[in-house]
């Protein structure tokens, strides 16, 4: 049945009880009206109303359920769907949400599947010409520092020095974005050797207190969930750097029965009421990517952490 012929029939069933109850009840109208015969129009208005009311509410309560939904739908947390009951135009409506919010999660995942793809590429890039470039320019131009001191008087060899100690800091802060940039121990040593040397390189840079727990037996991952969870852990160190205000942090990787979890737990302030960044955005598209499950838990004045749960790999596959 259509919604117009229920909203319809709603009214009639209150209209029809409303008008036999006037041909079959003793009860006559006055002119003028008495305060009795008054009271007894205003009190059965009344009920038509009541009644009315609740009917149209129970008719119209999945609309309700619809609006609300789609006030606090996020692709990026899939898997919300309405229960679809009953027949009639609400059900369809309800069932075209759900297939609706299906195909937009589907296009989400692969437009952030090319994205990721063509960043990380991009990463590699301007990593491989920081090296390749930046960094053996900087390097000739330390060897030509040394070369020209070594010949130079007394009183510029301090000058040339400096020069020297100044082009060494440039040459290892450019090789230290190239890491950041695309971690070459990722793909030649592994996923507990990146973690370990990202853990160290902020621990030098920022001053943390970083502990790290890794278990020693890892189930088989594959290089683009590697990826994603190494990606997530330098974001969660970069967030604790940049706003936490916290003395230390832990890096920890387990093996689950099902895959494994990384977490990344600060004893600072804590998210408070700051809404998500383009930062935590961002990791949640990097979990959809590898099908993870991204969980960020936060108490003012007791820290944040950030725990990722990535699926092993399928072997049959």
């Amino acid at each position: 049945m259509s919604l117009f012929w229920r909203i319809f029939l709603l009214n009639a069933v209150v209209l029809s009880a409303a008008t036999a109850l006037l041909f079959w009840a003793p009860v006559t109208v006055s002119v003028p009206i008495v305060l009795t015969e008054a009271a007894v129009l205003i009190g059965g208005l009344g009920v038509m109303l009541l009644a009315n009311a609740v009917l149209l509410r129970i008719g119209l309560a999945p609309l309700d359920r619809l609006t609300r939904l789609m006030t606090r739908i996020d692709l990026l947390r899939p898997g919300q769907r309405l229960p679809v009951t009953g027949h009639g135009e609400i059900a369809d409506v309800l069932r075209t949400f759900n297939e609706m919010l299906e195909r937009l999660e589907a296009e989400r995942g692969d437009s952030n599947a090319r994205a990721l793809s063509a960043q990380e590429a991009e990463r590699r890039r301007i990593a491989r010409e920081l090296h390749d470039e930046v960094g053996q320019s900087l390097t000739a131009v330390l060897l030509e520092l040394k070369r020209v001191a070594d010949r130079a008087p007394a009183e510029l060899r301090a000058d040339l020095y400096d020069a020297q100690e100044t082009t060494r800091g440039s040459l290892d802060e450019v090789r230290r974005l190239a890491r950041r940039l695309r971690p070459g121990v990722l793909d030649d040593l592994g996923l507990v050797s990146a973690l370990t040397a990202l853990t160290t390189d902020f621990r030098t840079h920022t001053g943390l207190d970083i502990r790290r727990r890794f278990d020693p037996e890892l189930p088989e991952l594959g290089a683009e969930a590697e990826l994603v969870i190494y990606r997530v852990a330098q974001e969660s160190l970069t967030n604790v750097a940049r706003h936490a205000d916290a003395a230390g942090a832990e890096v920890a990787l387990r093996r689950t029965p099902g895959g494994v979890m990384l977490s990344v737990r600060d004893d600072g302030r804590g998210l408070g009421r700051s809404r998500e960044g383009a930062g935590l955005r961002g990791m949640r598209e990097r979990a959809l990517f590898v099908s993870a499950e991204l969980a960020i838990t936060s108490v003012a004045g007791e820290g944040t952490e950030v725990t990722l749960h990535v699926p092993a790999a399928d072997r049959s596959s």
